[in-house]
């Protein structure tokens, strides 16, 4: 059974993640947004935290950075939440994510060490660090995977996310390519492998699910009209349970082969009709454009 924030408790969303995955780009939308945001706060003082900004100000919506540059301090921090969650408050968690390669080059561009690097290979600290993560990753409520996004795009998914305290469930729908991996962030996935491929209709090839003519191609074969109807009736199913359980976010990934016509169809449809229940939905394109 999951802890839900009683009405008259704070909003808490703990930022982690991945170092260099975005998290000072993240607060600073958060920031913006009227969040009070604190770095890299030992989580022992979570409460003390809590209590004092309750006690002498109005604000309710606080954000705690915690992540591997706290050392000892960031063994506690599962503690700190059980310990909430005794008070009734169900901290939400935003989980930072990105590739290898992605942060591997954002360190050397950046020319700093890694939190855990020491005299070893910067690759080998983010491999400690996905290990030290796992399991927040696991009971994370919203998984970015930040490896093809710019600070703009980032600050974007944020602000889609966290500027309303008041909203329902909140969907991100992103095509992709399978051959160039499932989205690591994606809740659930749907495959539009089984539709013909408009790849192999000439005059379709140089267009993208975005055309009109791929996406009445993709949507009128057999199968994908009542694919539409139903895919989008079960995750209309899940919304109340998502809810009741604390998420108020969801990732739906929709693969093809290469990212640029049935799965990108298929994305702004769905997207469409969960708007059209009123659910809040961005649509991200993730492999449009690399082929």
């Amino acid at each position: 059974m999951s802890v839900e924030t009683k009405p008259d408790e704070p909003e808490l969303l703990i930022v982690t993640g991945m170092s260099g995955a975005g998290k000072t780009a993240a607060t600073a939308a958060l920031d913006d947004l009227g969040w009070f945001v604190v770095d890299n706060l030992p989580p022992s003082l979570l409460m003390q935290l809590l209590d004092t900004i309750t006690e002498r100000t109005e604000q309710r919506r606080i954000a705690v950075v915690a992540d591997v540059r706290g050392g000892v301090f960031f063994s506690e921090l599962q503690g700190a939440l059980d310990n909430l969650a005794d008070r009734g408050i169900r901290p939400h968690m935003l989980f930072l994510e990105a590739s290898d390669e992605a942060l591997v080059r954002r360190f050397e561009s950046a020319r700093r060490p890694h939190p855990l690097q020491g005299d070893g290979r910067v690759l080998e600290a983010i491999n400690e660090e996905r290990k030290l993560l796992s399991e927040l990753r696991t009971g994370a409520d919203l998984v970015l995977d930040t490896s093809l996004l710019n600070v703009h795009e980032l600050a974007a998914r944020i602000r889609m996310a966290f500027a309303d305290p008041d909203a329902g469930l909140q969907a991100i729908v992103v095509s992709f390519g399978y051959k160039y991996g499932i989205p690591v962030d994606a809740d659930v996935v749907a495959d539009m492998r089984f539709l013909p491929n408009p790849h192999w209709v000439p005059e379709l090839r140089p267009q993208t699910g975005r055309d009109i003519g791929v996406s009445e191609y993709v949507l009128s074969q057999p199968g994908a009209p009542e694919f539409l109807d139903r895919y989008t009736e079960l995750l209309a199913s899940m919304t109340d349970g998502y809810l009741r359980e604390g998420k108020r976010f969801v990732t739906v990934g929709i693969g093809c082969t290469g990212g640029k016509h049935r799965s990108v169809a298929m994305a702004e449809a769905i997207a469409t009709r969960l708007r059209d229940i009123s659910i809040e939905t961005l649509v991200v394109h993730r492999d449009l454009g690399r082929e």
